[in-house]
């Protein structure tokens, strides 16, 4: 039977390395691969200097370096209206959002993909993500006949996984978690099965040095290497507001707004040794930060969170829709180990996350992500935290009868395969205790 003709593979170029490799490893399997560059930002940094400008131009030299047709779409609007308006939004309202999970959901995974589709008449979207799909790219290996049976339908019949990178240090299916299952079942990741020292030396050789030497762009992409507190003051208005001790409710200092503070950070409150004040809580509707003494401090430390509705990639697991409960495993900042959780189902799709372990700076806002094996379950935004440690445990912390050492806590080795048992973590019993009114909020001696 005959395989249908070449394929046309559109990857999405970001003028970093590991894109640039996604675009040769493509051709190198015999695609017709072209190089797409999405601009989201076009404002100047801190220096006069417009990076998206230059990222564009390392973009079309990668293109010209492997002989591919080099695209540019614009998404300034897009990417203002549904990510960047929206971070805004969480942070006035007390929560820390994660806008490179959102771009991936509302621009690079949907906008891109359909001005791809739509536009340069693509059959699949690369992105140079370390990340694996269980069908790879095996949909592209059609027969004349399967074309003719997808008809013009971007949709296939099997629902396809969200897999770890072979490369776990570089995994980033952490910032896919949110990814429709529409998208995944037309996206290719060419560098699952790399690491990233590899696809160093594979740009290399190809005559792209000059972008294996880029600096690796870290944080929020529209911030940069711009102090944070700076940026952010120039979107939402400062508004005076004070710093309260958790262990004794007494103003400790002042702020400009709750919004410039997260969860886990240095508050450097005037006055204060920096190391010694940390962030546990805040208030946006009193403008008030809470803080504690050191960088452990149990007020620090929660062991329950609750979610918003679930994205589940693949489809819920049945073993939780069967029983309610699902034991699997969690993390909520990308290089973080896994930890061991149970998920109860909670209402309208969301869960209540039990986890083996406290963490620290569980943080409303950010996303919990979901894996069980290998497997990327999907992910759920953090609406609010369980009682800390501090919470449960204040009058004993005080009369000198409890002490809180994180080190005697490690983290689950993520490469086990974890059975689902159905079986409830002690913490639940403090969780349930919390949302039967247990648990004052942000009273004296037992706020956090």
């Amino acid at each position: 039977m005959a395989i249908s003709g070449v394929k046309h593979v559109v990857c999405a170029l970001s003028g970093g390395v590991d894109s640039a490799v996604a675009a040769l490893l493509l051709k190198w399997k015999g695609y017709q691969v072209s190089g797409l560059f999405m601009r989201n930002w076009d404002q100047l940094d801190e220096t006069g200097v417009c990076t998206a400008d230059k990222d564009c131009e390392d973009a079309r030299f990668v293109c010209d370096t492997l002989h591919i047709p080099f695209h540019e779409v614009n998404f300034v609007k897009d990417y203002w209206h549904d990510v960047f308006s929206n971070f805004l939004k969480q942070y006035e309202r007390g929560l820390t959002p994660n806008p490179d999970v959102m771009c991936n959901k509302y621009i690079k995974f949907d906008r891109l993909m359909e001005h791809a589709f739509n536009k340069l008449g693509a059959d699949a979207v690369a992105t140079g993500h370390y990340a694996r799909t269980s069908q790879g790219d095996s949909f592209l290996q059609t027969t004349d006949k399967d074309v003719k049976k997808e008809n013009s339908s971007m949709e296939l019949k099997e629902a396809v996984r969200l897999l770890r990178a072979v490369d776990s240090w570089k995994d980033q299916t952490f910032f896919l978690s949110q990814v429709s299952q529409k998208a995944l079942q037309r996206t290719i990741f060419p560098l699952g099965d790399l690491t990233k020292d590899v696809v160093k030396k594979i740009a290399v050789q190809a005559g792209m040095e000059r972008i294996a030497k880029k600096k690796e762009s870290m944080g929020i992409c529209f911030i940069g290497d711009r102090h944070f507190q700076k940026f952010i003051k120039e979107y939402i208005e400062t508004k005076p507001g004070n710093f309260v001790g958790i262990e004794d409710y007494k103003v400790k200092g002042q702020h400009e707004g709750h919004f410039l503070y997260t969860i886990g950070q240095r508050a450097g409150i005037q006055g204060y040794n920096p190391r010694k004040m940390f962030v546990t809580d805040k208030n946006p509707d009193t403008n008030e930060v809470f803080v504690a003494p050191g960088t452990n401090h149990p007020a620090l430390f929660h062991q329950t969170c609750m979610t918003d509705s679930v994205h589940w990639i693949h489809q819920p697991p049945l073993q939780l829709i069967e029983k309610e409960m699902l034991d699997c495993f969690f993390r909520f900042q990308h290089a973080d180990p896994l930890v061991k959780c149970t998920l109860t189902l909670a209402g309208e799709g969301s869960v209540i996350v039990s986890l083996q372990k406290p963490l620290r700076a569980l943080t409303p806002g950010q996303y919990a992500v979901f894996y069980l094996g290998e497997e990327c379950l999907g992910s759920a935004q953090i609406q609010q935290t369980g009682p800390s440690l501090y919470s449960l445990n204040w009058k004993q912390y005080h009369s000198g009868d409890w002490t809180w050492n994180p080190e005697d806590d490690t983290a689950v080795d993520e490469n086990i395969n974890l059975e689902v048992k159905g079986t409830k973590l002690d913490s639940w019993d403090s969780w349930r205790n919390f949302l039967q009114g247990g648990f004052k909020w942000k009273g004296p001696f037992n706020g956090g």
